[in-house]
């Protein structure tokens, strides 16, 4: 499965592990991301595209307007735990090596 792992996208995919069954608002999202609305939805719109995320507009009370909400899919949820433990990990290395690189022992 082809998604572009970028910071951000690796922010929201830890934001819905969290609780992972639940569904999840995108303003939500939003406020424990950081993220704003421009750079949020379209992750999210890419994420639903590619079966990672299923979707249900709320209805709520008559007079407000219906919000969008979002939890992971089975294979979404498989995907993300593996993305960001990658990540993670990646993250590590690159510090280690940057450790390791500050005290002499290999190259930079």
């Amino acid at each position: 499965m082809k998604l572009r792992m970028s910071p951000q996208t690796v922010l929201v995919l830890d934001a819905f592990l969290v609780q992972a069954d639940d569904w999840k608002y995108g303003y939500d999202l939003s406020r424990i991301t950081g993220l704003k609305s421009g750079t949020l939805y379209p992750i999210l719109m890419r994420m639903a595209e590619r079966g990672l995320l299923e979707t249900l507009w709320e209805t709520g009370e008559p007079g407000k307007p219906p919000r969008h909400m979002y939890r992971f899919t089975p294979n979404g949820l498989r995907f993300a735990k593996a993305s960001v433990s990658a990540h993670a990990a990646s993250r590590l290395g690159q510090v280690a090596l940057g450790l390791y690189a500050s005290l002499g022992l290999v190259e930079a």
